[in-house]
């Protein structure tokens, strides 16, 4: 059934990981407003945004102002009426709402806990003495050397791919990822262990996805209808 309402602009970063979770949610809004799957880049496009937290590669988040810079620029534009949705991994957006924005939205959860992946070992606790271990997480590298003060912790930014290929290069022994996005993206098969939750929280909201709306737009029936209560 067509709809006849104008195309909802999605508005999403433009790494592999973001447009892959971002063209599942685009699909369910394709459902959520009753048109043709077929149609879905027409009656719901996305739009790809280089964020700021995209572009610094080479210190840590929280020295630039933190995973707020993973969604300012998407904010921005939703704000500006150049995007209609913005779809945001949940633990990059900031407790606070921008005047004008709210999280209309919040689809059922991924899992939310870390992943171990190495090629050599099985498990953090099977890491040898002073091996070397990549993450840009604060949280993670606090979480890891609680267990294991012995390693040496690399400063290691960038998307999935670009951590895999650093792990194979040598670069480090092994590195941490979040497992909502390796089962995203179809590559849950190089996990090698999984960090207990409670022993080692991830971060807040991690494995959920929030779609961001004006708040004028929040009630809309089709963004209501994406909404996951228990996750929320």
């Amino acid at each position: 059934m067509a709809t006849m309402q104008p195309p909802v602009r999605i508005g999403t970063r433009a790494s592999k990981l973001a447009q892959t979770q971002t063209r599942h949610m685009q699909a369910r809004i394709v459902a959520a407003l009753g048109a043709d799957p077929a149609d879905a880049d027409r009656v719901a496009p996305l739009v790809l945004i280089t964020t700021t937290g995209d572009r610094i590669q080479d210190r840590r988040l929280l020295e630039a102002g933190g995973k707020a810079l993973f969604v300012k620029e998407i904010e921005e534009a939703l704000l500006a009426g150049e995007i209609d949705v913005a779809i945001h991994s949940m633990k990059d957006v900031p407790a606070e709402q921008p005047a004008g924005l709210t999280i209309a939205a919040i689809p059922e959860r991924e899992d939310p806990r870390d992943a171990f992946v190495s090629l050599k070992w099985g498990s953090l606790a099977e890491l040898p003495q002073g091996a070397r271990l990549g993450t840009a997480s604060l949280r993670r590298q606090a979480q890891t050397l609680a267990d294991r003060p012995d390693l040496e912790i690399l400063m290691l930014r960038g998307n999935v791919d670009t951590r895999l290929r650093k792990l194979a290069e040598g670069e480090c022994d092994a590195i941490l990822l979040a497992k909502a996005g390796l089962n995203r993206l179809g590559m849950a098969d190089v996990v090698r262990d999984l960090r207990d939750p409670v022993a080692a929280p991830p971060a807040p909201g991690q494995g959920a996805l929030a779609i961001q709306s004006r708040v004028v737009d929040a009630d809309a029936a089709w963004l209501r209808s994406l909404h996951h209560a228990p996750t929320a």
